[in-house]
């Protein structure tokens, strides 16, 4: 199958061109087939959200760079394009859902307003068609009473509302491939089943493919049918979702399946990946995730390990992999 979206060696740096630049991003590597979810997973500051970021083309332009690296989507790299050209496929094509929705949203226009928009930008709708568009949306992602709600305030709505119309405004171009960074941020339980069964449904119903960053696993383990798991800016791991829960080839990912709760750890206290992630300015020699591995030896310090398949479908950063893996079937 053809790839829809393809990024390769992707390599991103922060910070001014003469000295002090810090690389956020080195080799990362994903590939998402239409249809399919991708997960990206892995601790606050492993470079999920920046290159989701990346990938819509939303770095910001003073203070980031792409050292090298190619993003593709449906054949076309998008770092090719001029800022027109790929204004045309941002929102349309690919869209996103913010972390943040009430950040995200304009506190001064109305919710049917900001839809509305991406009618009128993208499909040349008048005022009156993108107000009734906008509605149709509200009501296709269940937000209650929708015709009367549209000319609300993004304020006068709830959490879960509110992330309901960012995933209006990213599905109401109908794209081809949803980004949805931590969908469920700051809702509760009942909430976030919710919008994930509507992501889910929605997914189906438009046939698109999905990537989503999170650092939950539970999450991804609904959603996902692969996951990339991503260390201090690199690529720790990939695999199939099953696979990747049952039999991990990276000790990262074996630290985080190993933190899930479980009712075993009833009256202890829940294992924890010992140490904090680097400081990226500062990324230790060899692997970045030695200073914390259970496995790691002298050639872990020595030496960056490669990228490379470990399985079929399945690639790993570690020097150790083999060993990660068969450690995990014993373990089970």
């Amino acid at each position: 199958m053809k790839p829809l979206l393809e990024v390769r060696d992707l390599t991103v740096d922060f910070g001014p061109r003469r000295g002090g630049a810090v690389r956020v991003l080195d080799g990362v590597d994903l590939t998402i087939n239409p249809g399919e979810t991708l997960a990206l997973l892995g601790e606050s500051g492993s470079g999920k959200s920046v290159t989701a970021k990346a990938v819509m083309g939303l770095l910001p332009k003073d203070q980031s760079r792409v050292m090298k690296g190619s993003i593709r989507f449906d054949g076309t790299d998008l770092l090719t394009l001029s800022p027109k050209q790929l204004r045309t496929v941002q929102g349309s094509r690919i869209s996103m859902v913010f972390q943040d929705a009430l950040s995200a949203l304009n506190p001064v226009q109305t919710v049917a307003t900001q839809i509305g928009e991406l009618y009128r930008v993208h499909r040349g709708f008048s005022r009156k068609e993108a107000h009734e568009a906008a509605i149709e949306m509200m009501r296709a992602v269940r937000i209650p009473d929708a015709a009367r709600r549209a000319d609300d305030y993004p304020f006068q709505f709830s959490g879960g509302m509110r992330q309901r119309i960012m995933m209006a405004m990213a599905l109401a171009l109908d794209p081809d491939l949803l980004i949805a960074d931590e969908p469920t941020t700051a809702l509760d339980a009942t909430v976030q089943a919710q919008i994930l069964d509507l992501l889910a449904e929605q997914q189906e119903a438009r046939g698109m493919a999905m990537m989503i960053i999170t650092h939950d696993l539970g999450v991804a383990g609904q959603l996902a049918d692969r996951a990339l798991v991503m260390y201090a800016g690199r690529p720790a791991e990939t695999a199939p979702i099953d696979e990747l829960f049952d039999r991990p080839a990276h000790p990262y990912t074996v630290g985080l399946l190993g933190s899930i709760p479980d009712a075993r750890h009833a009256g202890k206290d829940l294992p924890t990946i010992p140490g904090l992630p680097p400081d990226i300015a500062h990324r230790p020699a060899g692997c970045s995730f030695h200073p914390r591995c259970p496995f790691a030896t002298d050639i872990c310090r020595e030496q960056t390990p490669a990228y490379e398949l470990v399985a079929a479908e399945r690639r790993s950063a570690c020097h150790h992999a083999k060993e990660v893996m068969a450690d995990a079937v014993v373990g089970a």
